[in-house]
């Protein structure tokens, strides 16, 4: 009777990745960095990894953005250049994906960390976190033939320039001018892209993204999420243990949900600074609660007022087109809801906290009305 003698490569894995103690950790990293010829395999059962997270649920931006939050920046380069790895061995997916994969060229540095030992010592830790991922909700990409095909809008490269320009200007009435531009141009392509569909023999489906919500003040950052998604016609579900939400809707909405909640979380941050310091000037010091009753009154009141944007540009196009629109938008949210239903049966709601600071949330408030989002007939 004959048996294979274990690999370097399990012998190390038995060691590092099924023992969480840093010794285990030390003996399997001497075990890789004193043989050489363990390298290549090494490299391959990282790829198998990779494989494996995306059979959980996973896509390229959900990894490299736990690596960076859980581990250091050489885990992070070693992360997007085993997903750049895997990408000849993976099946062909949505321009999603191929986008995340596109924006892994700038993480994608210099694979080896110092030297033998240090390496294989960074390429293990990594693999014990992927070792434990688990399983996500998965985000396919249903789209039409047509959609699938479709140019990237003109539109939306308008939206994305104003909205930068309104994160970089230092003057609040200019910021508010542009992001209600924006917001208008939004909802104009939203229900553009619905009356298309509406008419299309092979109609879009919704689709979902995963959105980072990182801390501090995670919980308000995803109260303002939520409330970009749902005045866009999206739903948002939040994953506090992973730090991300989940947004359901269709493609166009979709988009529009990331840039505008980026670019109000951009300013936001901005004017909470300015209104930080015009507090701590006054003799202030409870930082932490400022902080995060401001960001809730933010997003509670851009909330109020995306909303009604929304509603307001639905009107507008009605009465200009002559036709009626809240069937189609209705239809929408119905497949919106569904999607939503089946990707997470069972959900709960979570109380705010830590909003006690008053100050913090009139700041919070008036800061939120300065960046407000109106009609194009409200606009200067």
């Amino acid at each position: 009777m004959t048996s294979s003698k274990p690999s370097t490569v399990d012998r190390a894995f038995q060691s590092a990745l099924y023992d969480d103690t840093d010794s285990g950790l030390d003996t399997g990293a001497s075990l890789l960095a004193a043989d050489t010829g363990a390298d290549a395999e090494l490299a391959r059962r990282g790829r198998e990894f990779v494989a494996a997270a995306w059979r959980r649920g996973w896509q390229p931006a959900d990894v490299v953005r736990l690596v960076r939050r859980e581990l250091d920046d050489p885990h992070v380069r070693l992360a997007a250049g085993l997903i750049r790895a895997q990408v000849p061995d993976d099946r062909p997916r949505g321009p999603r994906w191929q986008a995340q994969l596109d924006a892994l060229s700038e993480e994608d540095g210099h694979a080896r960390v110092g030297d033998r030992f240090s390496h294989a010592t960074a390429v293990l830790e990594l693999y014990r976190l992927l070792l434990r991922l688990p399983a996500l909700e998965p985000l396919d990409e249903p789209r039409s033939a047509a959609a699938a095909h479709r140019p990237a809008s003109r539109m939306l490269t308008r939206i994305r320039a104003l909205l930068a320009k309104a994160e970089a200007t230092g003057y609040p009435e200019e910021a508010e001018a542009l992001s209600a531009k924006a917001q208008e141009l939004m909802a104009r392509h939203s229900i553009d892209e619905a009356l298309l569909a509406a008419g299309a023999l092979a109609p879009d489906a919704p689709g979902a993204c995963r959105i980072g919500v990182e801390p501090p003040y995670e919980q308000a950052k995803a109260i303002l999420l939520d409330a970009v998604a749902t005045a866009n016609h999206c739903r948002a579900v939040w994953n506090e243990p992973l730090a991300f939400s989940t947004v359901v809707g269709f493609e166009a909405d979709l988009e529009a949900v990331e840039l505008l909640h980026t670019s109000l979380l951009v300013q936001a941050t901005h004017a909470m600074t300015k209104a930080e310091a015009a507090q701590r000037a006054g003799g202030r010091k409870r930082t932490k609660t400022f902080r995060q009753s401001f960001l809730a009154a933010y997003a509670h009141r851009v909330g109020d007022r995306l909303r009604a944007a929304a509603r307001s540009a639905v009107a507008e196009t009605e009465t200009e087109a002559s036709q009626p629109l809240l069937p189609v938008l209705a239809t929408r949210d119905m497949a919106v809801t569904d999607r939503l239903n089946r990707m997470f049966p069972a959900t709960t709601t979570t109380r705010l906290r830590g909003v006690t600071d008053e100050a913090g949330w009139t700041e919070g408030t008036r800061a939120a009305d300065q960046a407000q989002v109106r009609s194009r007939h409200q606009l200067p």
